[in-house]
């Protein structure tokens, strides 16, 4: 009993629904523990652990870092009881966006703290976000109006994350990049504008998010003191005429500017040239960068002009 490897669950798990890739169903967790269904169930009657989350549905769902945990409590002990002290003495793994949601839903803010802080012994700043902050107020969005659970889980990550640029590394490139911000207050989008601007900073690159309400003309101070090589458009409450004007006239500036969408900015009619970034501030970074990369080689070696022929020659 209890000496299933994690291959196995992963295993069993393909076939189970899951709300994330770091929970599975109870099946999947039994198969794990090497246990049946109804036993792992008799171990949450009776020790309060593994301690699974309920869906909407009244599903179960089990945390696979606290289930791995007690496998390897079991190997070490050999007896439920010790094994089930051991795994809570040793805490419940490495932060989750689950667990940061649950701690969310009841608005335990000194949690939430905790667990961000948690996983940034385990990952980057960047992974935090996208692994573990994103997710968790994502999975609190529903119907309009916001809920105050949202609410709450919005400001608390918006203030993590103006907290975390804050305390950011001083730019070491020269471009700069202009995010015009067409989301609203309560709008995942923004955290997510909020997100790449932090990525893009701790990338090295000066940053400036601007709104999109902005009248363009009054663009021009902004962009002689960051000179932007690319400017990205992100959220979805701006017109295209407005985001237009915007980009009309940051490509008339001092230096050529790389255009690009962020989570659905532009409507997607297959007749738009703008470059998508994609929905993950990580990965929309990695092609910012290569595209400023990929600009700054052609500028640096154009391409031959063909000889001029004379005619008759």
């Amino acid at each position: 009993m209890l000496q299933v490897p994690l291959r196995r669950l992963r295993e069993a798990a393909k076939g189970a629904i899951t709300l994330t890739m770091s929970t599975v169903r109870t099946n999947a967790a039994a198969a794990m523990l090497g246990v049946s269904p109804n036993t792992l169930r008799s171990w949450e009657r009776r020790f309060g652990y593994p301690k699974p989350r309920r869906t909407q549905g009244g599903h179960r769902q089990f945390e696979l870092a606290e289930l791995e945990a007690l496998r390897q409590a079991f190997a070490e002990t050999h007896n439920i009881s010790s094994a089930i002290t051991v795994a809570r003495e040793r805490g419940e793994g490495p932060s989750t966006a689950m667990r940061l949601e649950s701690a969310f839903a009841v608005f335990d803010e000194d949690q939430a703290g905790r667990l961000l802080e948690q996983s940034l012994a385990v990952r980057s700043v960047e992974r935090t976000v996208e692994e573990v902050l994103l997710p968790a107020v994502e999975a609190l969005v529903g119907d309009d109006p916001p809920s105050p659970e949202l609410q709450f889980a919005w400001r608390f990550a918006s203030g993590w994350l103006a907290a975390a640029q804050r305390v950011a590394p001083p730019a070491h490139r020269p471009e700069g990049v202009l995010l015009f911000d067409a989301s609203s207050r309560f709008d995942v989008d923004a955290l997510h504008a909020q997100a790449l601007e932090l990525t893009l900073r701790r990338g090295g690159l000066r940053t400036l998010t601007l709104g999109v309400e902005l009248d363009p003309t009054r663009l021009s101070r902004a962009l002689r003191a960051l000179r932007p090589r690319a400017v990205v458009l992100t959220g979805r409450r701006a017109s295209m005429d407005s985001l237009g004007r915007l980009v009309y006239a940051a490509r008339h500036g001092e230096t050529p500017v790389e255009v690009f969408d962020y989570r659905g900015a532009l409507p997607d009619t297959g007749a738009s040239t703008v470059a998508r970034l994609g929905s993950g501030p990580l990965a929309a970074r990695d092609r910012v960068l290569d595209a400023l990369a990929a600009a700054e080689r052609a500028a640096s070696h154009p391409a031959p002009s063909r000889p001029r022929v004379l005619n008759g020659a």
